[in-house]
């Protein structure tokens, strides 16, 4: 315990004082040190136990972390928003990529494919080549696993075969008009195919069509007849092939609803398509060699002919050909069949202009027009029979 000296002033007199008083006062001196001390004590003491509470209370101190873990939060609906908003675009990027890569490899199908029917005149055995082709890159995929391979019955394959024949006559008739005449001409030609849908859906499955869809088939087949009196390369060889490949192809699509509804539900546009084009080779192969023989050699060539060139853009039409179709498909599955129409359409467009341009076929005002005309009949009749959908979708 600290001491404290205490002066005295020497002015002041001294005074006899009592000893017991002086003593009492030491006393009392000591005593408040001593408590003095005591309370400094209490009070470092409580300092140190400050955190401490008695187990009694109910609530419970924990010192917090100096780094606390981030607390979850919940997404707002902008980021559920913008997530759905990016899949959106994703999906539609997607069908856009899907749709150029029909138009081009219908392009160049044409382009390479007129090429050839020019430099070899045997469109049987190039519509043979086109589907040996495509068996080929089927047997691939189904191999390797790239696509599943379906289980097959002889009831499968019985209800397949007036597909697979008609579908074997509608790209040998297209082969034949393209060796025939402009491939702007053909497709110009090809543009009526709404009108035989409508007349074989009425014949065999009893739809009859609704005065719209009468009306905007006559623009088409008065474009068509307007491009064909016109047309610099027409010949009658090249007109009927084109309007025989519209019949067959038609006729597949009607046979499509009325046979394979019920019986073949659990086989997708795709396999449909691989196991038609297999039977297609096996059909045709034969007729092929019978009328045609083996004339796909440098020996019935034109002389001064590159060879090899047209082996090329022979394999290299057929790829476009079975590439073309296997996208079709898969655009079919991801739109409706009316928008598949409309892009039909508008694809018969690219490839018109395209092979003007690339063949540098001359094109009258009047052709132009006509067939300008018979494509707006198409787009038309695409919106009428979108139109006439609607009430069935309520």
């Amino acid at each position: 315990m600290q001491s404290t000296a205490f002066t005295l002033p020497p002015s002041l007199p001294l005074r006899h004082t009592n000893p017991n008083r002086f003593n009492r006062s030491l006393n009392l001196l000591r005593l408040s040190a001593k408590s003095n001390d005591v309370a400094s004590s209490s009070s470092s003491s409580f300092t140190r136990q400050s955190w401490s509470l008695s187990p009694s209370s109910s609530f419970k101190f924990r010192p917090q972390p100096l780094l606390s873990p981030p607390k979850s939060t919940s997404v707002p609906e902008s980021a559920g928003q913008s997530a759905a908003d990016s899949s959106s675009l994703l999906k539609t990027l997607q069908l856009g990529s899907l749709f150029g890569l029909w138009y081009l490899f219908n392009i160049y199908f044409n382009i390479y494919n007129k090429q050839v029917l020019k430099a070899c005149h045997f469109p049987v055995t190039v519509t043979v080549v086109q589907f040996a082709v495509g068996t080929v890159l089927v047997s691939v995929m189904w191999a390797l696993n790239l696509y599943k391979r379906p289980k097959i019955t002889g009831a499968m394959l019985a209800a397949i075969f007036p597909l697979a024949v008609v579908h074997t006559l509608g790209n040998l008739f297209t082969n034949m008009s393209l060796g025939k005449v402009a491939v702007s001409f053909t497709h110009t030609i090809k543009a009526m195919e709404p009108f035989f849908s409508v007349i074989l859906s009425a014949m065999f499955l009893g739809e009859m069509p609704t005065p719209w869809v009468v009306g905007s088939l006559l623009p088409i087949v008065g474009g068509v007849a307007l491009a064909s009196v016109t047309e610099a390369s027409f010949n009658w060889a090249g007109f009927w092939s084109a309007m025989a490949s519209n019949v067959t192809n038609q006729s597949r699509n009607v046979l499509s609803k009325k046979v394979m509804v019920k019986q073949e539900e659990s086989l997708d546009n795709i396999t449909l398509f691989s196991i038609i084009t297999i039977m297609s080779f096996f059909l045709l192969a034969p007729a092929a060699i019978f009328m045609e023989g083996v004339k796909f050699t440098p020996a019935y060539l034109e002389s001064g002919l590159n060879v090899r060139q047209v082996y090329t853009r022979s394999l290299l039409a057929a790829l476009c050909f079975h590439a073309y179709q296997q996208v079709s498909y898969m655009i079919l599955q991801r739109v409706s069949p009316v928008t598949h129409s409309v892009g039909n359409c508008v694809k018969r467009v690219v490839v018109i202009v395209s092979s003007v341009i690339i063949f540098k076929t001359a094109v009258s005002p009047l052709n132009a027009a006509g067939t300008a005309i018979a494509l707006a009949g198409v787009f038309l009749y695409s919106r009428v029979k979108r139109i006439k959908s609607k009430p069935k979708a309520v």
